[in-house]
């Protein structure tokens, strides 16, 4: 292990009345221990069958996120004139789209807050509701700005859920398996998209069938609400509650009886974390006398920001964390997502929500490559190796671009009409975009998602619920942007731009991004404590491969 991490280790409580002798030996012995546990969890083959129950479960709001996500494409180009009886024009499209990413924005930090308040799972059954209510408002509406309120109330669900499922995920599950268990989240989402444009593809040529394609999104709801009864909170949360019974009879479950060392070893950790938190609060506050009548809540948010924004290892873990959330959606992904109908619509494919499809579908196989790959070749680097795959795309899509005429006048309202045959660019549209989305979800797509895993269990919540919201926040900047930039700037720049950003952004993985594939959660915080610790999480990569 670095230096760093070992420091970081140590126990706070008793260092200044035991002999230097007494205290190293205390180190060892802690230092001990956690390797061990380490390497007990790394033995361990695979999941138990409860953890891959509450992952399926909790992962059906990923399938929710991404049913949405995939549907409203398939939307744009069915729903006519049905909405305020007249077609859509960009501006309506725009605004439909990116007030789904502006409620979830507004709904990322709240959720984090709350989620430290209520705890993880109660926050899951809230953003059920507003999937159902959001759902079935699309459903029935006639007008435009109803159906931007029905996605504001999604919007305000997938806010929450796409914070609370990985971080739930994430403390429930072994170091070992927890990249593969939280890509498994993701893998979730995409075979939402799948299934959205099924049944977009099946709906579009029928009568209103859109009103069919948005209300179906509240069955999974309706499932994912009564399977939560039967499913605990984190164990994690529970210990910070003072509820550590509860989280032992957890753990159990999820190491076995078999391991329960595993089990007390991390009570043991989560238990110092918490000491450690609550020392270097209290040293904040000693020169701060707290208001007479002050909101606990409200003190308790402070606290948290305080410690987020004033502590170097939680503010580089907050940075690296709105890098790839905001990364991820500057890209143009969901842009892709959102429009791509649109996008095949507009190059001439005579089925477009057909032709869109096929990269709901490749989104899907090569994330699965993804959950096989993320734990063994690590986060790092499979962000350094696919990131370069999504900039070939995303060029070779302009240079395709450039050699079509896309007729600027057809941006205010697309129709299906049938076309003799695709062109021979318009085809390599469709080949590039699919190299493009390759890159993207064997990396991009769930490595920012491993968010919670940078924080400290103090400030896991609002720092995952900041990072959320900067994915959100970039979200609505690409969907209100994607169709002017399309016209104004073109399709050949607006592409260009999305490459730009992506080679900016690999620069900046390599530069600060460490590596924490096999890292406890209360281990990854020892690599950022003196720095973006990329050295030490390479030289701990060699040792344990040497």
């Amino acid at each position: 292990m670095a230096e760093g991490e070992d420091a970081a280790n140590a126990p706070l409580i008793g260092r200044t009345s035991q002999a230097p002798n007494e205290s190293d030996r205390w180190v060892h012995e802690a230092h001990d221990e956690r390797e061990s546990t380490f390497l007990q969890e790394q033995a361990l083959t695979s999941p138990s069958s409860f953890i891959w129950a509450l992952t399926f479960a909790a992962g059906i709001s990923g399938l929710l996120f991404g049913y949405d996500t995939g549907v409203i494409s398939s939307t744009l180009v069915s729903v006519g004139s049905d909405l305020s009886h007249h077609s859509l024009s960009t501006l309506d499209k725009s605004l439909v789209t990116s007030c789904t990413s502006l409620f979830a924005l507004i709904a990322s930090p709240i959720s984090g807050v709350l989620a430290d308040k209520l705890g993880r799972k109660r926050v899951i059954l809230v953003a059920d509701v507003l999937f159902i209510f959001g759902a079935l408002w699309q459903a029935f509406t006639g007008t435009v700005w109803g159906m931007i309120g029905g996605r504001s109330v999604v919007g305000l669900a997938i806010g929450g859920a796409s914070l609370v499922v990985p971080l739930y995920i994430s403390e429930l599950s072994p170091s070992a398996f927890r990249g593969r268990l939280v890509t498994l989240s993701i893998l979730f989402v995409t075979a939402g998209q799948v299934v959205a444009y099924v049944i977009g593809w099946m709906l579009s040529q029928k009568a209103h069938g859109w009103r069919w394609m948005v209300g179906l999104g509240a069955a999974p709801a309706v499932a994912q609400f009564g399977m939560l009864f039967f499913l605990p909170e984190t164990p994690r949360w529970l210990v910070k509650a003072g509820r550590t019974e509860q989280a032992r009879a957890v753990l159990s479950k999820v190491y076995g009886r078999a391991l329960l060392s595993i089990a007390e070893s991390i009570i043991r950790d989560i238990d110092k974390e918490i000491m450690e938190e609550e020392e270097a609060t209290s040293k904040r506050r000693h020169h701060v006398a707290p208001a007479k009548d002050a909101w606990p809540w409200l003190t308790q948010l402070q606290d948290g920001s305080a410690e987020l924004f004033g502590v170097g290892g939680n503010r580089r873990a907050l940075t690296i964390a709105c890098l790839l959330q905001g990364l991820q959606q500057l890209c143009g992904f969901n842009s892709l997502m959102y429009f791509s109908a649109t996008i095949f619509a507009l190059v001439g494919f005579s089925s477009p929500t057909l032709a869109s499809l096929s990269i709901a579908v490749t989104n899907f196989a090569v994330t699965v490559v993804a959950l096989v790959l993320i734990d063994r070749v690590g986060r790092r680097r499979i962000l350094l190796y696919s990131m370069p795959v999504m900039i070939i795309g995303l060029l070779l899509c302009a240079v395709a671009f450039y050699f079509l005429h896309v007729p600027s006048n057809r941006g205010e309202a697309v129709s299906i009409t049938p076309a003799a045959r695709p062109s021979f660019w318009a085809i390599s549209i469709l080949i590039t975009m699919v190299l493009y989305v390759c890159g993207y979800a064997i990396g991009l797509g769930p490595v920012p998602w491993m968010q919670s895993e940078l924080f400290p269990l103090s400030v896991r919540s609002l720092g995952s619920g900041l990072a959320t919201a900067t994915n959100w926040g970039s979200n609505f900047i690409v969907g209100l942007t994607f169709l002017p930039m399309m016209q104004n700037l073109t399709p050949v720049w607006t592409f260009v731009v999305y490459g730009l950003i992506c080679a900016a952004g690999w620069i900046c993985v390599w530069m600060i991004y460490p590596e924490t594939k096999g890292l406890g959660l209360e281990e990854v915080g020892g690599l950022l404590k003196d720095g973006w610790g990329v050295e030490e999480s390479l030289e701990r990569i060699r040792k344990d491969h040497g």
